[in-house]
């Protein structure tokens, strides 16, 4: 008798687990995250920015599994050279020399900004490298997911271990260690690394790359650091946010779009338009009538 009733449990919700991202998408636009995290349709283009990031993390991910600098900088220009042009939101740019021209602007600045990372890189005692977990936070409905760049053993604590995080950014963070969506990442990361390494997990370092040259002549880098001894308030708001978001995930039955959102606003009133029946047109109020 009890099969059933576990299995009834987990057809509540729609998707098996949350991840920072998912949890990002679902509170900006609850459409957009539905056709991504439930129907798993991923054909929203990602801007020449989000392409150069995961570029630059595909060289740093090689170079710190132990391959050479320059080895690991080709390997991330041959990932960026294998994404399509339909999957790249090019703007402005709508003929195929303009697409060129951009393509070719994106290569230079992932050049630039991984020679920037790679010129001093930060080194660890590196103990794992883009480490993939899933753990059950208390008595959350749901586990989470996270992906962590790098897992090292820690400076101030050899017994335990940090996460580090890699990010490709136009501008440097405003809040830096205290801006909230660091600190959802960075609780996210906390749980998974903790189950998979059984040890302390004392902080998470984001080390973030400016891919534009500075025209003073500053450093392109800067680091944030996320002591976790120092934040066990955000660790209740974290378990707080995501039981209301999975209680509300529940309850939810029609996803409406967000057009505002400056991501994937015009997509998700596509999708909105495409899940409105036809005969829905015809029984409505239209301006000529």
């Amino acid at each position: 008798m009890a099969s059933p009733k576990i299995v009834k449990a987990k057809q509540k919700f729609p998707i098996k687990h949350w991840s920072h991202s998912s949890l990002m998408s679902f509170l900006r636009n609850p459409l957009a995250w539905h056709k991504r995290y439930v129907e798993e349709v991923y054909d929203t283009p990602s801007s020449p920015a989000s392409i150069i990031g995961r570029a630059g993390h595909t060289a740093l991910e090689h170079f710190y599994g132990g391959i050479p600098k320059e080895g690991a900088i080709d390997l991330g220009l041959e990932y960026m050279r294998t994404v399509a042009d339909f999957e790249i939101n090019f703007g402005k740019a709508k003929t195929k020399t303009a697409k060129k021209k951009k393509r070719e602007q994106m290569e230079r600045d992932y050049l630039q900004a991984v020679e920037f990372y790679l010129a001093r890189p930060p080194k660890y005692k590196v103990l794992g490298v883009e480490v993939k977990a899933t753990a059950k936070v208390g008595k959350l409905p749901l586990p989470v997911k996270a992906v962590s760049d790098l897992v090292v053993v820690s400076k101030v604590d050899p017994s335990g271990v940090d996460i580090v995080d890699h990010k490709f950014v136009a501008a440097f963070s405003p809040y830096g260690a205290d801006k909230s969506l660091f600190i959802l990442q960075a609780i996210f990361n906390y749980y998974t690394v903790k189950k998979t390494f059984g040890k302390p997990v004392r902080r998470f370092i984001v080390h973030e790359c400016k891919v534009s040259r500075n025209a003073d002549g500053s450093s392109q880098m800067r680091r944030y650091i996320i002591d976790f001894r120092a934040f066990r308030q955000e660790f209740i708001i974290f378990n707080h946010l995501l039981r209301d978001a999975t209680l509300h995930l529940a309850r939810m039955r029609v996803f409406l779009p967000n057009p505002s959102d400056i991501f994937e606003g015009e997509n998700s009133l596509d999708i909105y338009r495409i899940n409105l029946a036809p005969e829905e047109y015809d029984s409505h109020f239209h301006p000529d009538q």
